[in-house]
């Protein structure tokens, strides 16, 4: 194995640990929020599901991250490096200021970022470029509208229901969140996936870009590892400050955000976690009543998110003329 092949495979496992330390609130959040577990012990089950849902839902979002934005012959070890770093540092960014902003924004802002300055933009492929970004800006909205209508239901489903139907809402968590957490090892670290399979076309390591179990163990096992850490600071975004969230909001916005995500998964869409639980949450929360959800940290956060791409995009060029000069492939 190519010595540049093992760096590159080091910082993209890097990359999908703090994918998984700033995206283990997006699952374990309304959990704790709502006392259905501890946090260590909701950590403890979300990892062993994140580790196993990537052996389980296929390579579909791996192969779109690796061959379906850029055009492979575009792609060499320092667009690749440029890439990563520009979203490890944007990870490491917002998860400094408790900002759940989108580790998916970052790559492929990275990913544009490094190309465009290394071959031009006109190596972008503008069908799959569109079909992550539909991906990424629909996903939101899907997980607002849904989360609303999800919550209505089993309101609808409760109702005359006494106060002990929390304790179902609560138990029910274990199944949601299990199901949120194999659907966000499945789509996220399928990210990874493709970027250590990519960097093995690009040095000379493989002849065509495919995904080996190794390459899926390793990605399993860095995103688990980063869940079972955890982020505490978006913790605390995600599990207080929308509005106080009870086992049905919890219930309600995990199954809304599993179902998304999984879904995406299997088409090969890459969506952020982030970005579907957070409309999840607040979904869920207009379900009672608009004025329930506070908005405002809502636009703090779309902020984030608006910003990630151009950000990524504008580091990772910047990152590629310094890493050029010592790589040339």
């Amino acid at each position: 194995m190519p010595f540049l092949l093992i760096v590159i495979i080091a910082i993209a496992l890097i990359f999908d640990f703090l994918n998984g330390f700033h995206d283990s609130s997006n699952i374990v959040a309304t959990m704790i929020s709502s006392r259905a577990l501890s946090p260590r012990v909701a950590m403890g089950i979300v990892a062993v599901a994140e580790f196993i849902g990537p052996f389980l839902f296929g390579v579909a979002v791996a192969t779109t991250i690796g061959s379906e934005v850029v055009d492979p012959a575009a792609i060499s070890s320092a667009v690749i490096i440029a890439a990563l770093t520009s979203a490890i540092l944007w990870n490491i960014l917002t998860w400094y200021f408790g900002w759940p902003s989108s580790t998916s924004h970052a790559l492929i802002g990275g990913l544009i970022g490094a190309v465009g300055v290394a071959e031009g933009l006109s190596t972008l492929r503008l069908a799959g470029l569109e079909k992550v970004l539909i991906a990424l800006f629909l996903s939101p909205i899907l997980g607002l509208v849904l989360g609303f209508l999800v919550l209505k239901l089993i309101y609808f489903l409760a109702r005359g229901a006494t106060p002990d139907i929390n304790t179902v809402f609560k138990r029910g968590q274990l199944v949601t969140a299990l199901a949120l957490a194999l659907s966000h090892g499945t789509n996220d670290a399928q990210k990874t996936m493709g970027i250590i399979a990519m960097a093995m076309v690009t040095t000379g390591f493989t002849t065509r870009f495919q995904v080996p179990w190794w390459v899926i163990a390793l990605s399993a096992s860095a995103i688990a590892l980063g869940t079972l850490v955890g982020g505490w600071r978006l913790i605390e975004t995600l599990g207080a400050k929308f509005y106080k969230i009870r086992p049905v909001h919890a219930f309600g916005s995990q199954l809304t955000s599993a179902s998304i995500i999984l879904g995406a998964a299997l088409i090969g869409a890459p969506v952020s976690t982030t970005q579907v639980v957070s409309s999840a949450i607040m979904g869920a929360g207009a379900a009672d009543r608009v004025s329930k959800v506070r908005w405002t940290v809502a636009r703090d956060i779309a902020v984030a998110w608006l910003l990630t791409i151009p950000v990524s995009a504008l580091a990772a060029a910047g990152l590629y003329l310094i890493v050029h000069l010592f790589i040339k492939s």
